[in-house]
């Protein structure tokens, strides 16, 4: 299969020229859709490579590279970890990329993003599969330039430069981390192969690269403390390409933290129980952020932090067992969070190409100016609403059946000998049901407000101009409705393949003790709780069934039919007027209030009119009045604590610290000169030392 990894790589390769080379043919030719078929066809590829490595007839597939690296040899090898991921990774991807031509051709244009996109494809399929570190790091900071680009991307928005570099800037610092422990791991093993990390010794060396990897890979799935460019860089990249870097590029983070785990084995305790702690408290502080926001691509944004602490509280889980021994505590915390990472790729996916859509159609992501557009883009409403209930963790969908399984991984502290563990687990399973509540309440507000809600009053006379994403976006949005709702119903099927690519970290009988029988699953642990997925698609159908007949037959007698009109009841006090509904700002203020302690609420009020002696004017009967006087405006907003308080007060310094090094810069060649001299001999001089 070494020749459908070419043609994976070289579809992408096609791509990124088209779209270089294309420039202002496509406004007339409509041809901005075709660099982006060619990454789903790429996609597509990869893909199915994953799925004929993972039936066991092609249980590892190669494609050398030679050493032209100069690090010893190089290739892509597609073992069953790498399968999964890329099984997972690109199937989502190539339904991405359709859904992106959909959309293209009436708001991408320019040239660049397609280009962008296959540059990340390429370096995610790198990531997931290189065998050699130098490789990996390659790869690695290839993926950084691409979330730079795309990130700005869309030059006519004023935030996009600071996002973008934002974006870089974390970027490098995961690279730096990598880089770093890589280095000490090459160091001990004396080769630049991964295989040969794994006989490094345990030690200072050993747990200090541990740290070091996680915390590279941390900073790109966005968790606590180094989550702040999440938001920011999703939400300045162009709506139809969110997708790619929030539901296909950030599983290349994942991928790294299970790897990780094969390679390195047992980690630091201190390590385990932190990560724990914190990807938990990431959970509650992403949906925390997200139940509040104002704009729905900045609600899915943090939506995306939250789904990052939920993966990486499973797979601290599973950290926890690999340090105490416990098999079976690995394998179901490793298996929450794999479901967990496939639920969040499905669902995220869909939410950000229907997103994309009724943006175009608004014209604005503003959820005040949203209300009811679903109505309008039904296809683009479906993906946001099947998106939404799988991430609020609503049964029957794949995101139940994934939060189930974290729950349960949770719960499993008191099999612990040691108090520290068990007191970290339960914490952290206090934390991650709370997370779920108010994920329950913030896509709640999405799909009544959106997807179901009546048309906002000032959209009512505008038409949206934007196609409802197209036959390629339909086609993409099929597949990972489709796709995403199957994997639920089918979920035994599932857990058979996810713990087939696990089996190099965690023995498959072991990992198929979540299959209490061919239509049951349990967490691993026998006796102890059992959920049936499938059955949960044959009884939910049949009792809404039997309660509507009971309905709509028995106790209404068809009364439930008849419509009755009467005036909207707004207030029990005389002079109330406004919408028929809650607002999205009115829906969200209770979650804020709540929340206060945990996000620092700004409130303020403004003053609108200078008029005094407020009276209200009823020109007819039944028509709305006419209100002068005095009116308020009511504000609320929320703090970042973590950027405000933990990297807003390093700005001064830095700012600082530039200002001089600006001064090296004098443009004098013998200066530079200088300065290299100076840096050789200080090299030198350890060396020697050292030596």
């Amino acid at each position: 299969m070494s020749w459908l990894i070419a043609l994976g790589l070289l579809l992408f390769a096609v791509a990124a020229v088209a779209d270089t080379v294309m420039g202002p043919m496509r406004a007339r030719a409509r041809l901005a859709a075709l660099p982006y078929l060619a990454c789903a066809a790429g996609s597509g590829c990869l893909a199915a490579v994953g799925a004929h490595a993972l039936t066991g007839h092609g249980s590892f597939v190669r494609l050398d590279l030679g050493t032209w690296l100069g690090f010893g040899p190089s290739n892509l090898a597609v073992d069953r970890l790498t399968a999964l991921f890329w099984l997972l990774t690109f199937a989502v991807a190539a339904a991405a990329c359709l859904t992106a031509a959909g959309w293209a051709p009436e708001r991408l244009r320019e040239r660049g993003p397609a280009a962008y996109t296959a540059l990340i494809l390429a370096a995610v399929a790198v990531v997931e599969s290189a065998d050699n570190a130098f490789l990996f790091l390659l790869a690695w900071e290839a993926l950084t330039a691409g979330f730079y680009l795309l990130a700005g991307a869309d030059r006519r928005r004023p935030d996009t430069a600071a996002a973008s570099m934002t974006t870089f800037a974390f970027g490098k610092i995961s690279g730096a981390a990598l880089l770093i422990g890589l280095l000490l791991l090459a160091s001990s093993s004396g080769s630049f192969t991964l295989a040969s990390f794994m006989h490094v010794p345990p030690g200072m060396l050993h747990s200090t690269a541990w740290t070091l990897l996680v915390v590279a890979f941390a900073v790109k799935v966005g968790l606590v403390p180094v989550q702040v460019w999440m938001p920011r860089g999703y939400a300045a990249a162009p709506a139809g390409l969110r997708a790619v870097m929030a539901g296909v590029a950030v599983n290349a983070g994942f991928y790294g933290l299970w790897r990780t785990l094969d390679v390195l084995g047992s980690p630091p305790a201190w390590l385990a129980l932190t990560l724990l702690l914190l990807a938990a408290a990431t959970a509650l502080l992403g949906i925390a952020h997200a139940a509040v926001q104002g704009r729905l691509e900045r609600v899915i944004a943090y939506s995306s932090v939250e789904n990052a602490g939920l993966i990486c509280t499973g797979y601290a889980v599973a950290l926890v067992g690999a340090r105490l021994g416990e098999a079976r505590l690995t394998a179901v915390g490793l298996l929450a969070a794999t479901l967990q990472t496939t639920a969040h790729a499905v669902a995220k996916t869909m939410l950000f190409a229907g997103a994309a859509s009724l943006e175009a159609a608004a014209q604005t992501g503003d959820l005040e100016q949203l209300r009811g557009m679903g109505r309008r883009l039904p296809w683009a409403a479906t993906g946001v609403a099947i998106g939404s209930i799988t991430l609020a963790g609503l049964p029957p969908t794949a995101g139940f059946v994934s939060e189930w399984y974290l729950l349960e991984s949770l719960m499993q502290q008191f099999r612990l000998p040691h108090l520290p563990y068990a007191l970290a687990l339960a914490a952290a399973g206090a934390l991650i049901a709370l997370t779920a509540g108010f994920a329950s309440v913030t896509f709640v507000r999405i799909v009544g407000m959106i997807v179901l809600g009546p048309r906002a009053e000032h959209h009512t006379r505008r038409e949206p101009r934007h196609i409802d994403l197209g036959w390629p976006g339909r086609a993409g949005m099929v597949l990972l409705a489709v796709g995403g709702l199957a994997m639920a119903a089918l979920t035994p099927l599932e857990i058979r393949v996810i713990t087939t690519g696990l089996s190099g970290i965690i023995p498959a009988p072991v990992s198929r003790g979540a299959l209490k029988s061919p239509w049951i699953t349990q967490p691993v642990y026998g006796d102890f709780s059992i959920l049936s997925p499938p059955w949960l698609w044959v009884t939910m159908p049949l009792l809404f069934t039997a309660v509507l007949v009971i309905l709509l037959v028995g106790a209404s007698r068809g009364r439930a039919l008849r419509v009755r009109r009467v005036p909207a009841w707004r207030s029990a006090s005389g002079g109330v007027y406004g919408d028929d509904q809650y607002t999205p700002f009115g829906y969200a203020n209770p979650t804020r209030r709540i929340l206060a302690g945990v996000l620092i609420t700004r409130t303020r009020t403004t003053p609108l009119t200078s008029q005094t002696g407020a009276s209200a004017h009823y020109p007819a009967a039944g028509a709305r009045p006419t209100v002068t006087g005095a009116v308020l405006g009511y504000s609320s907003d929320v703090v970042e604590i973590i950027e405000t308080y933990l990297y807003r007060p390093f700005l001064r310094p830095l700012r600082a610290l530039v200002q001089v090094v600006k001064r090296l810069q004098s443009g004098r060649l013998d200066a530079y000169l200088a300065y290299m001299l100076i840096a050789l001999v200080a090299v030198l001089a350890l060396v020697t030392a050292l030596a």
